[in-house]
């Protein structure tokens, strides 16, 4: 009984992690060296998927690609978070493409999308990434030399907060995580101001994009302006760590 509620755990748990995952460890307990078995049946259902998300209206944003659109963390291709439909993947490619115009050398880097399959299947911890229109977009850095192509002070892009002054309150329950802890831990650089403000200037003329989420704070330092940039609300995760976008 308790193996099999084990079992249970680790399918809600991958299946939750990365939509495709449950599947995988399902298969692989029909096998003695199910570690293994599950490992290749994961990488081969991730594989097939690149195929199939067409079918469900999503297309894989490309993982090997450096630019001026890239992943910004393999992890995030590894957990089937790249997904978008065909429409976000041209405003995101059409994005990096004008950024590296405006400022040659520019690397545009994307964190979690979407899952392949499914919507409304939540990409946890987001509130609303379930549908293949809503993308997350990391923020251009620099240090005491200049703009860092494709850094970030975070491993994994989010949790790397830019400080300033806010209304919310502390109030539970909510996804708005200070991390303070986490703080002292990341890379020392600073916002680049001028690529920050025009992939905002960018992103909010695009007549596709019907929504930018952005701390306040971090709008007025940069300037940026336009009806779609708005805030996300104190019960959702922060949002000067990245940019977060969606379609009209």
């Amino acid at each position: 009984m308790l193996r099999s509620l084990l079992h249970i755990g680790v399918i809600v748990f991958l299946t939750l992690l990365t939509q495709i995952g449950g599947i995988a460890w399902l298969m692989a307990l029909a096998f003695r060296k199910t570690l293994l078995a599950f490992v290749l049946f994961y990488v081969g259902l991730s594989v097939a998927a690149v195929w199939i998300a067409p079918g469900f209206g999503r297309v894989a944003l490309s993982c090997v690609e450096r630019g001026p659109l890239a992943a910004q963390s393999w992890i995030s291709c590894a957990l089937n978070r790249n997904y978008v439909t065909p429409e976000l993947a041209d405003v995101l490619s059409d994005t990096a493409e004008e950024m590296d115009r405006r400022h040659p050398g520019t690397i545009t880097l994307f964190l979690d999308a979407n899952f392949p399959f499914f919507d409304g299947f939540p990409l946890l911890p987001h509130l609303s990434h379930d549908d293949g229109e809503k993308a997350d977009l990391a923020f251009y850095y620099a240090d005491p030399s200049g703009y860092r192509p494709g850094a970030v002070r975070s491993p994994i892009g989010y949790f790397a907060f830019e400080q300033g002054p806010t209304d919310c309150p502390s109030a539970w329950p909510t996804l708005r995580w200070d991390f303070t802890a986490l703080q002292p831990l990341w890379r020392d650089y600073r916002l680049e101001p001028d690529r920050n403000r025009a992939v905002l200037d960018v992103l909010s003329k695009d007549p596709r994009v019907g929504r930018i989420f952005v701390e306040p704070h971090l709008a007025e330092s940069l300037g940026a302006t336009g009806d779609v940039i708005g805030f996300q609300g104190c019960r959702a995760a922060r949002h000067d760590d990245h940019i977060h976008l969606q379609l009209r």
